[in-house]
This record gives structure tokens, C-alpha cells and sequence, in this order.
């Protein structure tokens, strides 16, 4: 489980083609190495790797087909940043919102322009994804968790503070980039718990209650 919270931007130094869609990947990185153990959880642009090895300048972890295929990692090269976090301490305090690292799929930069000390982006997310994106809702764009600001069918825009656009890839974004997106997961549930409920039973008071709402 993360945060969203970018803890710092790492390097791709190496990757390597295991199979025809599987690959490994190392990433230079600092901060995120001082506690590291093999097997940790890292986030890389919002997608959940379990480290395999590391050393005192990079970490390395295998990608599997599922992910090289939904998510934007495959268009990574050597040199490419990435936004890391590691999986949050339950000691700590807990900013932005749960994120798993479990990416929904890929968005789109569709637009991009400046207002005083903000950037926008509009980002053209696929449809089935449409119902999950509400006005003021949280979203996890590469990692950062951020909120939105409108929506317009399968198009949403969020803004990003001068410091989220430094400390993130995200500031580099231009229009027709892909970008991870894992949509908020209370939002998932509810959708699947409704879906369910009116598949299989009524949706009334005792089903909520048995339910743990």
C-alpha cells in the first residue's frame, strides 16, 4: 500500500528483455535504498515491482507480461526518471490516499497549459474507466496522488502545485504522453459491491449492513 506521496525521481540505468513481454529493470535511486530489503514493495510511476536485488546506488525488479502490457513502462528507455515511493510505514503520517500500486490502465496528456503558479493537465483516460473519475475525487497519475478538478466524459483535468511538477516526472508531461492511472479504489469496490448486489440480490438495508456499511 502507498501513498501517492513521490518520495524522489529515480533514473532508469539498465533494462533488460527476460521474454517478449517481460522485462527487469534498474533504477538509480537514493533515498528509497537506506531501509531496503529484497522483496520490498517500490512504486515505479505508480506501479507496484517487488525489488529482486540493489546495491548502494540502484535497486533492480522484474516486470511481468501483465504489466509491460497496461501500463506505461514499456515506453521507459535508459536515462528515462521515474517517481519511486516505497510502501508506507504504519509509524508515519499519512498524506495524499490509498493507493495500491495495482495500475487500472494508461491515460493520455490531451492538454497542458499554465494558470499563475499551476499547471493543468486534461488527461483522456479509456472509458470503462469513466465511472471510477468524479469532480473532487482522488486519483494516482504515475504515483502522485492528486485530485480532480473537472471531468468532461472520459476526460479529466488535474492541476499541480510548482512543487509537485519538480519533485515528480510530472512536470515534464507534455501533451500526447502516456501516463499510469489507478483510479481510487474505494470508488472500484462500491462499483463492484452495486454491480454484484443487482446481479445476485436486492440492494436494500439489511444487504449494506451484512455488507459492513
Amino acid at each position: 500500500m502507498f501513498t501517492g506521496i513521490i518520495e524522489e525521481k529515480g533514473i532508469i540505468r539498465s533494462m533488460e528483455q527476460l521474454s517478449k513481454y517481460a522485462m527487469s529493470l534498474t533504477v538509480n535511486a537514493e533515498k528509497i535504498l537506506m531501509d531496503m530489503e529484497v522483496g520490498d514493495s517500490i512504486a515505479v510511476n505508480g506501479t507496484c515491482l517487488t525489488v529482486t536485488s540493489f546495491d548502494n546506488k540502484s535497486f533492480s525488479a522484474e516486470v511481468m507480461p501483465e504489466t509491460v502490457t497496461s501500463t506505461s513502462l514499456r515506453t521507459l528507455k535508459t536515462g528515462s526518471a521515474v517517481n519511486l515511493e516505497r510502501a508506507m510505514a504504519a509509524n508515519r503520517r499519512f498524506g495524499g490516499h490509498f493507493v495500491t500500486g495495482h495500475v487500472d490502465g494508461t491515460g493520455k496528456v490531451v492538454g497542458k497549459y499554465y494558470k499563475e503558479n499551476a499547471i493543468y493537465y486534461d488527461i483522456e483516460l479509456n472509458k470503462a474507466l469513466e465511472r471510477y473519475v468524479l469532480k473532487k475525487g482522488s486519483i494516482a497519475v504515475d504515483g502522485v496522488s492528486l485530485t480532480i478538478f473537472h471531468v468532461q466524459g472520459n476526460v479529466f483535468t488535474i492541476s499541480l502545485i510548482p512543487h509537485t511538477a519538480s519533485a515528480t516526472i510530472l512536470g515534464k508531461k507534455d501533451k500526447g504522453n502516456l501516463v499510469n492511472i489507478e483510479c481510487d479504489v474505494l470508488a472500484r469496490q462500491v462499483d463492484r459491491l452495486i454491480s454484484y448486489s443487482t446481479e445476485s440480490q436486492e440492494l436494500d438495508e439489511d444487504f449494506l449492513k451484512n455488507t459492513g456499511f
